[in-house]
């Protein structure tokens, strides 16, 4: 058993002592712009953001900076979504089932301390506390496209490393199949789950491959800073060629399984949500196409220009082979 109390780097000092979004996202794309060398579409890409972190808002959470990621696919070229835009239209159903319920409400959420419980068919369960994995691996910086089945998108730089580094550390039995990811259930803080929605607490999972994939992310912070409480601080998934609910947010428990797990929304409406939830523009959902999607924070708004929606969210050529074989349709 992994037990620390220490997780005094998750507090919320005062703003002067934090270094502002703005300069942190310059540095970033200064960084980045070594990194991918000077090319023109680079160069675009790098002036477009620039404009951006001139308009940040100064940052007031504690900072949480990563270096640029070197895995495939994993830095996103794409014009980043604001912020404000981020952090203020989410799905988190534990905080209420519209898009602005938890910016409002999740200020309840109790992050301190935190302790995430890893079981099931591993030869080294542990309890770890947010400090020990912190410390389990260098913190990469990701900018990743986040889709979602209603049709619209973000870009997000994230901050965090791949999950595939804390499964070696547990070390999976040959029977471990599948991960089941469990979301903090508490309904003194959580306002959502009085509604009865769904069958709480919130589950989600991954076959044991998806999960070992180096894109998906154990993520702690997002902008150069802490999780916001209602991105899923303080520790949430993110999966970029799945729909953004598949991303479990304010994890307090991974679950190596053998079997395949029944998840949340797969249990409250299988006709709607697979298991899989590959973005796939070629499987409409049953009351809205997937073909199309819309930026959130593009010129226009509602009436802005829908874009094509990539395979796999645009990580086909990173993912693709993980469904070679499967009835993409069928296992959708």
């Amino acid at each position: 058993m992994i037990i620390r109390t220490n997780t005094s780097g998750f507090e919320h000092p005062h703003p002067a002592e934090i270094t502002p979004q703005g300069a942190y996202l310059q540095r970033r794309e200064w960084l980045r712009t070594l990194a991918v060398g000077a090319v023109g579409a680079a160069a675009g890409s790098w002036a477009s953001r620039q404009a951006f972190a001139q308009t940040s808002r100064p940052g007031v959470l504690t900072a949480l900076a990563g270096t640029p990621s070197g895995v495939a696919g994993a830095m996103s070229m794409d014009k980043l979504t604001s912020y404000k835009d981020a952090s203020s239209y989410n799905n988190f159903y534990e905080f209420g089932f519209d898009k602005s319920d938890p910016a409002r409400l999740a200020h309840t959420l109790q992050t301190s301390p935190w302790t995430v419980e890893v079981e099931g068919l591993v030869k080294r369960p542990a309890k770890y506390t947010l400090e020990d994995l912190l410390k389990l691996s260098p913190m990469e910086e990701r900018i990743y496209r986040l889709r979602c089945v209603e049709g619209w998108s973000m870009v997000i730089p994230w901050v965090g490393y791949s999950l595939a580094e804390l499964i070696r550390k547990v070390e999976p039995t040959g029977n471990a199949k599948y991960l089941e990811f469990v979301t903090q259930t508490d309904a003194k803080t959580m306002p959502g789950l009085r509604s009865g929605s769904l069958d709480w607490p919130y589950v989600e999972g991954l076959r044991l491959d998806e999960a070992m994939h180096p894109l998906t992310l154990l993520s702690f912070g997002m902008y150069g800073e802490v999780l916001p409480k209602q991105n899923g601080a303080p520790v949430r998934l993110v999966v970029p060629w799945k729909y953004g609910f598949k991303s479990g947010k304010s994890l307090v428990k991974i679950r190596f399984v053998e079997k395949l797990p029944v998840t949340a929304w797969a249990k409250a409406a299988p006709q709607e949500y697979g298991f899989y939830s590959n973005v796939n523009p070629s499987v409409d959902h049953p009351r809205w196409s997937q073909a199309t999607e819309r930026r959130i924070g593009e010129e226009g708004g509602l009436l802005a220009k829908k874009r094509k929606t990539l395979m796999f969210n645009g990580y086909e050529a990173q993912v693709g082979q993980l469904y070679a074989g499967i009835d993409l349709k069928k296992f959708y």
